[in-house]
């Protein structure tokens, strides 16, 4: 089988042998063309849809560019130990359709990362990293005055903790690769649907901002949902405190958000 340099997340492919015409051969051999010349085939891709990806029912849903043999993975916790390694046939599966696998953990811990191997059925190979890893950090909520975002002194010793605890995970979880720290903002019903989508992107920005002047060194992205996304379901015009909250989360990779609208803005 040929084999592609084992270089996680892009492997170099090695162009089939030229088919030997039948017949007498050549009383001198053919030069070569030249290498630029040489017909290679695209290389082989391997995606992921992170939407799919689901650790609670162990299983993660891949695609090939070409026609697929099979799929390795090999799942790894927060600790380095491998939790799994799972390979699975697909007879030639044609490109582009979903793949999907499943794992047996041989333990509960934490998944931090899963690598995925695929086969074409020409005997070449790609792989691919996904780090689902998350943490969302417990906080006291900061109170914000009615339609406003200014973060007010009493409540400055609130994000005073939230950031110990964000730095004190940070510190435990580096090796996962580059955290980053995403602020979601949500209100209540009271209001209009709009106006509370800006004030909750309003407030994630000002908490961001405030952590980005105190100093951390984090990537920071925020957005706002408004009342799309209530801890607490209500009717309209319900003044829910639990609802006007911010979320803090740490994660490698982007966490996916509930509105297909929304997205994470970079401060």
């Amino acid at each position: 089988m040929r084999h592609a340099p084992a270089v996680l997340l892009a492997a170099s492919l090695l162009a089939p042998a030229a088919a030997r015409a039948d017949g007498a051969s050549p009383a001198r051999p053919a030069p070569s063309p030249p290498r630029s010349a040489q017909a290679r085939p695209p290389a082989l891709e391997v995606t992921i849809d992170r939407s799919k990806v689901d650790l609670k029912g162990r299983q993660i849903e891949v695609k090939l560019s070409r026609a697929a043999s099979k799929v390795r993975i090999k799942v790894l916790g927060q600790s380095g130990a491998v939790l799994a390694e799972e390979e699975k046939p697909f007879g030639g599966a044609a490109a582009g359709s979903p793949l999907a696998v499943t794992w047996s953990p041989s333990s509960d811990e934490t998944v931090a990362r899963i690598e995925v191997y695929g086969h074409d059925t020409e005997g070449y190979w790609a792989g691919i990293a996904i780090i689902p890893w998350n943490v969302s950090i417990p906080h006291e909520e900061v109170q914000f005055e009615t339609n406003s975002d200014v973060i007010r002194a009493p409540e400055v010793p609130k994000l005073e903790a939230s950031l110990q605890k964000i730095s004190e995970v940070v510190a435990k979880t580096s090796e996962l690769g580059k955290i980053t720290l995403f602020i979601v903002g949500h209100t209540d019903t009271v209001g209009g649907a709009e106006h509370n989508l800006t004030l909750s992107r309003k407030r994630a920005r000002a908490i961001a901002a405030w952590f980005k002047g105190r100093g951390v060194k984090l990537p920071i992205a925020f957005e706002g949902l408004g009342e799309s996304a209530p801890l607490v379901k209500t009717a309209d015009q319900v003044d829910e405190p639990r609802n006007r909250r911010v979320d803090y989360i740490l994660s490698v990779e982007p966490p996916r958000l509930p509105s297909g609208d929304a997205s994470w803005k970079a401060l």
